[in-house]
């Protein structure tokens, strides 16, 4: 056999899809693992498309994208307090496709990250790729916050950038003003970058979110990320954008366009319009839903961080004694009802479970969750 890049020798399937297809093999298993919102593309998004077709808007697009929805993110992205021009704009395939630009745009080989854990998995795999290492900053302990002292600690002369997804994923939790005043402090001047997964932005449930990628002292340190997937429910048209400064830009478009060329054209049309729609009637959804999964919980007497965004709730499973792999397989075997463990995204003793599915579908995964933990032995030391 033939060797391949060595640094995918460690590399594993994201174990999201691992537990969800494992549900799917099971017959009549309630899922609650993905984070993909159960609504369809609002009409107004679909109808720019069809017209963009019509308007046979099917040719290659410009490697940095479309100059009006490069213009309209500009205009979005200032209108809430980050001023943008259309040049610092990157539209991606997704923000996945704009997390993999930029990191693998700034890391060289032997290079860090820090990334605050829990947190997704997808950022670690990119590090690898690019030969980085990723330095996982434990909020576990610190009300799933972000401590100066830790992260003062945790930076090195490799540490090339940190990287804040607020709200969360798994857990749900907007980071505070402390932790956001941490980070700047640890990082403000020095030759780090901050990239903001800002993917969840919108779907908060607080008066505030505080974001770094609005601090003018910063900007010329920060690399913002963003998905039209999860406010728009647009998950499969797989569009996003990044942001970052000119000189920055220069060299991350050059990446892009060998990546992917460009993303298509029409769809581009479809983004613009979705900029002008307001996500505000799902988030309602997903608020009721969070309430409801949370009564749920506490019936159950389970702890949780309390989520104040996105749509996944952080559940501690460590009273039962068993790692949360055995545990989620064994509800999914047992119980008929699917989640994903917590050590997919970097802390052990916890389960992560969407409710961005119907509510018939919460109500049967909850009662079947709360007939199978009801079954199981507490752990002697909890």
């Amino acid at each position: 056999m033939i060797p391949l890049n060595q640094n995918l020798n460690t590399l594993q399937r994201s174990q999201i899809r691992v537990y969800t297809n494992l549900a799917r093999q099971t017959p009549d298993c309630a899922m609650l693992t993905i984070g993909e919102p159960d609504f369809d593309t609002p009409e107004a998004i679909k109808a720019a498309a069809v017209a963009a077709l019509k308007e046979n808007k099917t040719h290659y697009a410009p490697n940095q994208g479309t100059e009006g929805l490069r213009k309209a993110v500009a205009d979005y992205e200032t209108a809430r307090g980050n001023a943008t021009k259309p040049g610092q704009v990157l539209i991606t395939i997704g923000a996945c496709h704009a997390l993999f630009t930029a990191l693998l745009g700034i890391l060289n080989p032997g290079e860090e990250i820090i990334v605050p854990t829990p947190g997704f998995g997808l950022y670690e795999t990119i590090a690898t790729i690019a030969g980085a290492k990723t330095v996982p900053l434990d909020v576990t302990k610190t009300n799933f916050q972000i401590d100066a002292d830790a992260l003062n600690a945790a930076i090195t002369p490799k540490t090339k950038a940190i990287i804040l997804n607020s709200p969360c994923n798994p857990t749900g939790v907007v980071y505070d003003e402390a932790s956001m005043a941490a980070v700047k402090a640890a990082v403000l001047g020095k030759p780090i970058f901050i990239i903001c997964d800002n993917v969840y932005n919108q779907l908060t449930y607080g008066e505030s979110c505080p974001d770094l990628s609005l601090d003018e002292e910063l900007k010329d340190q920060l690399i913002l990320c963003q998905s039209f997937s999860k406010p728009y429910a647009m998950t499969g048209w797989r569009v996003g954008y990044l942001v970052c400064p000119e000189y920055v830009m220069d060299r991350l478009l050059l990446l892009s366009a060998a990546e992917i060329t460009a993303v298509p054209t029409f769809l581009q049309d479809a983004a613009v319009t979705a900029l002008t729609t307001d996500p505000a009637p799902m988030r309602e959804v997903y608020a009721k839903r969070r309430e409801y999964v949370m009564g749920r919980l506490d019936a159950m007497g389970l702890r949780y961080p309390k989520p104040e965004g996105a749509f996944y709730v952080f559940v501690d499973i460590s009273r039962f004694g068993m790692d949360s792999a055995a545990f989620c397989t064994r509800m999914i075997q047992e119980g008929k009802v699917a989640a994903v463990p917590g050590s997919c995204f970097g802390a052990e003793g916890y389960l992560r479970l969407s409710y961005c599915y119907s509510d018939e579908e919460l109500e049967k995964g909850l009662d079947r969750m709360e007939k199978f933990v009801k079954r199981l032995p507490l752990n002697a030391n909890q």
